[in-house]
């Protein structure tokens, strides 16, 4: 009981109060700067959303940061997965720079977001590899045994990592989305660590703190959206956090709405270009389809949340 208190209650209940705090300063602070954010001409309904501010995701990022860095003496595992999430939160935090400050459209450009995602993934990958007993072996759902595949692990890590980070980057499009999903993917990596005793809980738990704490303000109508500060931060949480505890093949399961959304949007540009204009979805990501469809804002974010818990129930399962 104190254990769980310990590393689950108060990172929790402190990330969510940092967050808390920050963002009330934050949040006039940037709306001053004029960081706001457009919206796409053809969602009509988020026209009003034009000039919201930004970068929110430093909120809940930098209270993770600081609470999970009291943990890392007695949990080391915790330090992989806090330095993951805070890199890929910088490259973000560089191209919402370029982009809300500098004014440049595009912010980073491709090849650049791309190169700085893997050479964060690279440092992930060795880290595990040098500095941890982390032989890179995989847990097969429902079956609790653990597979060495050779040489194979380390291209999945790349494939697994830089589709996830970007998977979540999409699925930030709706007010609480990204920060609904996660809350719950993150509170299932922290049951999944207290019966594999794999040693994250204090930062699974922080995110779940920092995320509660940003949904006050990201919660429709949101006074502030997280960027890709914090998008391509939640998605280095759950990469890291999966393949931490050798279970990147849940990721498939747990982070199946992360999947569709990035899916939806290959699937959209490949048809679009190979049709000459013709498109399978409305919209993508998906999410906006169903928008379009007639959904509601809120009754995306409902369903797809409700999705998750359900996937995670059934990928907490596959561990027992």
């Amino acid at each position: 009981m104190q254990s769980f208190l310990i590393t689950i209650v108060v990172p929790m209940v402190v990330t969510f109060i940092i967050t808390l705090v920050i963002g009330k300063f934050l949040i006039p602070f940037l709306t001053k700067l004029k960081v706001g954010n457009t919206e796409r001409e053809e969602l009509e309904s988020h026209q009003v959303k034009n000039g919201t501010p930004s970068m929110g995701g430093i909120m809940f990022l930098a209270a993770i940061v600081v609470v999970s860095a009291f943990y890392i003496k007695d949990y080391p595992l915790v330090l992989p997965i806090a330095l993951t999430t805070f890199l890929f939160g910088l490259i973000g935090f560089i191209d919402d720079y370029l982009k809300t400050i500098k004014r440049k459209s595009d912010g980073l450009l491709a090849w650049q977001k791309f190169l700085l995602q893997a050479v964060v993934t690279t440092g992930f990958c060795l880290y595990l590899i040098f500095f941890t007993d982390n032989n890179l072996t995989i847990l097969l759902p429902f079956s609790g045994e653990y597979v060495d595949i050779g040489w194979l692990p380390v291209p999945l890590l790349y494939f697994a990592v830089l589709g996830t980070v970007n998977g979540v980057n999409f699925t930030d499009g709706l007010d609480g989305l990204a920060s609904s999903v996660t809350i719950v993917v993150a509170g299932f990596f922290t049951f999944a660590s207290m019966h594999l005793v794999g040693g994250i809980e204090p930062v699974t738990a922080a995110v779940i703190g920092g995320l509660m704490g940003f949904l006050v303000y990201n919660v429709y109508p949101a006074k502030i959206f997280m960027g890709d500060t914090g998008s391509l931060a939640l998605g280095g949480f759950v990469a890291a956090s999966a393949y931490v505890l050798h279970m990147p093949i849940f990721i498939l399961i747990v982070g199946l709405i992360y999947l569709v959304e990035v899916l939806s949007v290959i699937i959209q540009v490949g048809y679009f270009k190979i049709t000459h204009g013709k498109r399978v979805f409305r919209m993508a990501p998906i999410h906006h389809h169903f928008e379009l469809g007639g959904w509601s804002e809120t009754k995306v974010v409902y369903i797809f949340t409700i999705v998750t818990i359900i996937l995670c129930t059934v990928g907490y399962a596959a561990v027992l």
